[in-house]
């Protein structure tokens, strides 16, 4: 790899709507041999108890991306310049066998970060969640966890079945990947099937933030109480986009009503800007559901927050900054 790193096309000279459709116009990793962030698409919605369709969010949130620009003035840095950032494609996955699906993406997901590379993981369905952070406690411990969803995710089992898109993260408890002292949900509402849903998930060791705590606290507060309980641990975020209102993602398998702002969910992932982000996913995203490419643009920014970070820390990594740890 070059000292420079290379950035996504011109646009000035090559229009967004032409070309391939990686993410943010960056280049693959093929193309530049090694990245500081791989993007990586985890074509999979096996795993999915309502609606199917997340196997396409991959793509379609590469496609939404076309419009991101290089500089990010909320996070005053131009993240493609601060670190190599490369679409790493797809991890192909068999979409017959949940159990060989979970192994494909931990095996592909580990030979990604034993390059060194953080990761940026385009979903697919939340049970990709479980293998994913089985490669990254791997190589860094058991990491503090922010899951921003709709729901809790720490179910037992749908029909019998332990890998679900709605049981990764009691799997990941039972498996030793999380710091049990830093988990929090953020955004969870709607209703569950009964209190014992509140109580397990207690005993695990998350915290919940509701989407109305957001709107009762507000961003800043609530991104305060994130990085005390955070603090210096290893990161990994989880978004489900539904985590947004309905009217902010519309595409997407299990929508509930009262969820974030776009506006509020970037604000909170800028906001952990000085957290040790070692890796993230953004998942749920179904765009047969999806009019206007509404949910696709919210992920692709989320995408976006989520690596700026993550280049920012590289670099000051590389200068001696804290922030790289």
């Amino acid at each position: 790899m070059s000292s420079a790193p290379r950035g996504p096309v011109d646009s000035s000279r090559v229009p967004r709507y032409a070309g391939p459709a990686t993410f943010a116009r960056l280049p693959r990793l093929d193309e530049v041999g090694t990245a500081d962030v791989a993007v990586v698409g985890v074509p999979f919605d096996s795993g999915v108890s309502y609606r199917p369709g997340a196997r396409f969010g991959g793509n379609a949130v590469r496609e939404a991306s076309r419009l991101l620009r290089p500089y990010n003035p909320a996070q005053d840095a131009s993240p493609f310049a601060l670190a190599q950032v490369a679409d790493a494609g797809d991890i192909a996955v068999n979409p017959f066998d949940i159990n060989e699906a979970v192994e494909t993406v931990e095996g592909a997901a580990g030979d990604l970060l034993d390059t060194g590379a953080r990761l940026m993981t385009l979903g697919g369905d939340h049970t990709i969640a479980l293998p994913l952070l089985r490669a990254v406690a791997r190589r860094h411990g058991p990491v503090a966890l922010l899951h921003f969803d709709a729901h809790l995710d720490t179910w037992d089992t749908y029909f019998g079945a332990a890998y679900t898109h709605g049981t990764p993260f009691r799997r990941a408890v039972e498996e030793g990947l999380l710091d049990t002292s830093a988990l929090s949900h953020v955004g969870t509402r709607g209703p569950l099937y009964g209190r014992k849903d509140l109580d397990d998930d207690a005993k695990m060791g998350f915290g919940i933030v509701t989407s109305a705590d957001v709107m009762r606290r507000g961003v800043d507060e609530v991104v305060r109480q994130l990085r005390e309980r955070i603090g210096d641990r290893p990161l990994y975020v989880s978004v489900d986009i539904d985590v947004l209102d309905p009217a902010h993602a519309p595409g997407t398998g299990t929508p509930e009503a009262g969820g974030l702002t776009s506006r509020e969910l970037l604000e909170i992932l800028r906001g952990l800007a000085a957290c040790r982000l070692v890796s993230a996913d953004v998942v749920e995203v179904a765009p047969p559901y999806d009019h206007a490419e509404i949910t696709s643009v919210a992920a692709s920014h989320t995408a976006y927050e989520l690596t700026t970070i993550m280049s920012r820390q590289i670099a000051a990594g590389r200068s001696g900054g804290a922030a790289g740890r």
